[in-house]
């Protein structure tokens, strides 16, 4: 079990004053599966200590791609950081919650906990002496509730930073005070251009903290909704027509020995070093073998097409948001903001899985010091073939069956998933690509039924 020794007693000691002080009644032990979703065991308040100190025993078999029934027993080891108490309470029964980190029997980490192959991918970062800071930007829709069934009603009509028709500005001001209650800073908030769309923006922070941040802002939306009588989804692609849901991730490095932003550069066209060019060039080379991660639905892939301002091509520019990645405009004033935007990610991702791809293909560039193409700043979907193979501009996958062939392919991809995730990954991904292929939709029955 997780031995007390170097377990830090003062941030103990805190956290119990913390729920004692606030009257905690249980506490939710979290941590996700391979796919992203979060799984919990809750203990009441009295077992807080010595979980804080030991650890807690759980069966790995039950959870998608963790064990093996006769290898089932692991230990969740709480992160002290991560301790919060959530804003709902449910009468007297004050909740609190704590991300965990998995370990097997043996006290090493579970080489299939997603959260550790961050982790590992973070190590990779320093010991080339950067740290890797992300802030990725969550669209979501709030669907009316069909009785107790969400349904594909938007909750409005409104557009692109509406207010007249916004109805639910209420409602993201409550999710952003739920939000900043737990600890998860926002930039902003505002009405997408879909009806019923929205988007919160929380502030860069370094990536492990931001993922874990990812975690929680996804459950606390659904809950805040439920509130409302509303549902609340990240699904990519929800509804025909309209725009698509995407999860765009802001990404740089920074230096560790002298503290500074490691992709500016005031003497470049677009203020980025080599050290940016060469991370870009990787995260190009390795965009479609890193697709299935970062958009792991079947109905990602009806997002990912032309028309409605989600990436397509693999390449890069400055204000072409038809590109893969774009290049914010930076301040001369203000070089720490400088980084690059990765448009492809969707918020259905596992964002621990999703940083440590993107952070492994942006290293590889940068160990290989890959030669980055040309912007692109014309509209890429006016592009015919014969101009995107004079450009040397790649197609992203079409499907998630293409995404997986992809991935398969790509050995820097697999390398940063480890072999047991991959593998449990690909497994259930390819499960799920054979059971669509079997099922009939609507628009087969509408198209087809009446003709032939």
């Amino acid at each position: 079990m997780v031995a007390e020794a170097g377990k830090d007693r003062d941030k103990i000691r805190q956290i119990l004053e913390l729920s004692e002080r606030e009257q905690v009644k249980f506490v939710n032990l979290q941590f996700t599966d391979i796919v992203g979703m979060v799984k919990q065991v809750t203990i009441p308040a009295h077992e807080l200590e010595d979980t804080l100190l030991h650890g807690k025993w759980f069966d790995g078999s039950s959870i998608e791609g963790f064990a093996r029934i006769h290898e089932s027993d692991m230990y969740l080891e709480p992160d002290l950081d991560t301790f919060g108490v959530l804003p709902y309470r449910e009468g007297s029964l004050t909740t609190a919650k704590v991300t965990c980190n998995i370990c097997t029997p043996d006290g090493e980490p579970f080489m299939g906990d997603p959260r550790y192959i961050l982790r590992l991918a973070l190590q990779e970062a320093e010991q080339m002496g950067f740290r890797f800071y992300t802030g990725p930007e969550l669209e979501f829709y709030l669907f009316k509730l069909d009785g107790a069934s969400p349904s594909p009603l938007p909750h409005d009509e409104g557009s692109y930073f509406d207010i007249s028709t916004d109805l639910a500005s209420g409602v993201r001001k409550e999710m952003v005070e739920a939000l900043e209650m737990q600890g998860i800073a926002i930039e902003t908030s505002h009405h997408e251009v879909g009806p019923g769309q929205h988007e919160i923006d929380m502030r860069y922070d370094e990536a492990l903290a931001t993922a874990d941040k990812v975690v929680e802002f996804k459950t606390t939306l659904k809950s805040v909704a439920h509130r409302h009588g509303l549902h609340a989804t990240f699904m990519p692609k929800p509804v025909h027509g309209i725009a698509g849901s995407g999860m765009h991730t802001h990404q740089s490095l920074w230096s560790i020995a002298d503290g500074k932003n490691a992709f500016y550069d005031p003497h470049d066209q677009y203020r980025l070093s080599e050290v940016a060019k060469h991370f870009i060039a990787g995260q190009l080379a390795h965009a479609r073998g890193m697709c299935a991660v970062l958009s792991p639905l079947i109905n990602s892939y009806k997002r990912l097409v032309a028309g409605f301002e989600a990436p397509v091509y693999v390449s890069w520019a400055r204000t072409n948001r038809s590109a893969l990645i774009r290049i914010p405009k930076i301040s001369p004033t203000k070089p720490e903001a400088t980084r690059i935007e990765l448009r492809s990610p969707d918020p259905t991702c596992n964002p621990y899985l999703a940083f440590a791809v993107m952070l492994r293909a942006g290293l590889d560039g940068i160990k290989k010091k890959l030669p980055l193409m040309q912007p692109i700043e014309e509209d890429l979907f006016e592009f015919t073939d014969e101009m995107m193979e004079r450009h040397g501009v790649a197609v992203l996958p079409g499907s998630l069956h293409q995404a997986l062939d992809a991935m398969e392919q790509d050995e820097v991809v697999r390398g940063a998933l480890g072999p047991h995730i991959f593998e449990r990954f690909l497994e259930a991904k390819t499960m799920e690509w054979k059971e669509f292929r079997q099922r009939v939709t609507s628009w087969e029955i509408e198209r087809y039924l009446g003709v032939y």
